[in-house]
């Protein structure tokens, strides 16, 4: 799930959550708001047992994908789009 909040000038937080399910470790969120650099936006288990980050991005649109450990990549069905190279969020 991905939830939204404007903040002053033209940027917004975006908070990235994954439901109580597998995979299991260390999960990141990578993207051209990061230079795909895993790790830099880690997932932090929630005591509901879900996971989350807040990246604050600049205005416009933003790819990403998640990794997971073992170098499982996958998709977030609830962004703006996916296509082919992930995800995509506009901020």
């Amino acid at each position: 799930m991905i939830r939204r909040s404007r903040l002053f000038g033209a940027k917004t937080r975006v908070t990235f959550s994954l439901p109580v399910q597998p995979p299991e470790g260390a999960v990141s969120v990578v993207g051209t708001f990061n230079d795909w650099t895993p790790g830099c936006h880690q997932l932090v288990p929630r005591r509901d047992g879900t996971r989350s980050v807040s990246v604050t991005l600049p205005a416009g649109e933003h790819r990403f994908r998640y990794l997971a450990t073992g170098g499982v990549w996958f998709d977030d069905h609830t962004a703006d789009g996916v296509d082919g190279t992930g995800g995509i969020i506009r901020a």
